[in-house]
C-alpha cells in the first residue's frame, strides 16, 4: 500500500513537472556553439575580402515542463536558458552564398547532423535561400542568405538547460566571439 501511494506521488510529480530539463556548464556550451560556428565558418571558405559581423553567445528563455507549464505559461525559468550565437557576413554574391552553404550542408549531413528544415522562399521583394540541421544533442545550425541585404545570416543554437545557481547571463566571459579570432 506504501509502495502505490509513493508510486503515484512520484507520478503526479512527473506529470506537473515534466520531463527535467538536462544539466550544463554554461562556458561548456559556448566553447561548443563557438567551435561549430568555427567550422561553419572554415566551411564558407570565402575569400579574404569578406569580413564578418562579431558575435556574442546568448541566452534565451526557457519555461516549465508539464503542468506546471499551463499554469505558469507567461513565467520563464532563471535557472534553465537555451543558448544562441548568431553573426553575419555581408555583400555576398548568391553563387558564392550558394556555394558556402553547399559545404557546411555536406559536412553536417557527413558527421551526422539532420535536416530540420529547407528555408528557401521567396516573396514580392525577396528571396531567402537557407537550411537549419539539428544533431542528435539537440543543437542547430542554421544558415541563411537573402537578396534584398546579400548576407549570409549564420546562428547556432543549443538547446534549453539547467544552468548552476549564479549565472549571470549579462556579465559572462564566455560571450563575445568573433569568426575570425
Amino acid at each position: 500500500m506504501v509502495v502505490s501511494a509513493v508510486a503515484a506521488v512520484m507520478a503526479a510529480n512527473f506529470v506537473w513537472t515534466g520531463t527535467p530539463y538536462p544539466s550544463a556548464d554554461p562556458d561548456a556550451v559556448a566553447r561548443r556553439l563557438k567551435g561549430q560556428s568555427d567550422r561553419v565558418y572554415d566551411d564558407f571558405a570565402l575569400p579574404g575580402k569578406y569580413g564578418t559581423s562579431p558575435g556574442r553567445v546568448d541566452t534565451g528563455a526557457c519555461h516549465h515542463r508539464g503542468l506546471r507549464g499551463i499554469a505558469h505559461i507567461d513565467e520563464a525559468r532563471s535557472d534553465v536558458h537555451s543558448f544562441d550565437l548568431d553573426w553575419s557576413v555581408p555583400d555576398v554574391p548568391e553563387a558564392t552564398a550558394r556555394d558556402a552553404q553547399q559545404r557546411v550542408r555536406r559536412r553536417l549531413l557527413r558527421q551526422g547532423w539532420k535536416l530540420t528544415h529547407e528555408g528557401d522562399r521567396a516573396g514580392a521583394t525577396f528571396r531567402e535561400l537557407g537550411f537549419r540541421f539539428e544533431n542528435a544533442e539537440g543543437d542547430q545550425v542554421d544558415v541563411r542568405w537573402n537578396d534584398s541585404t546579400v548576407t549570409l545570416f549564420i546562428g547556432v543554437y543549443a538547446p534549453c538547460a539547467l544552468v548552476p545557481d549564479g549565472f549571470a547571463v549579462y556579465d559572462w566571459a564566455e560571450a563575445d566571439w568573433h569568426p575570425q579570432d
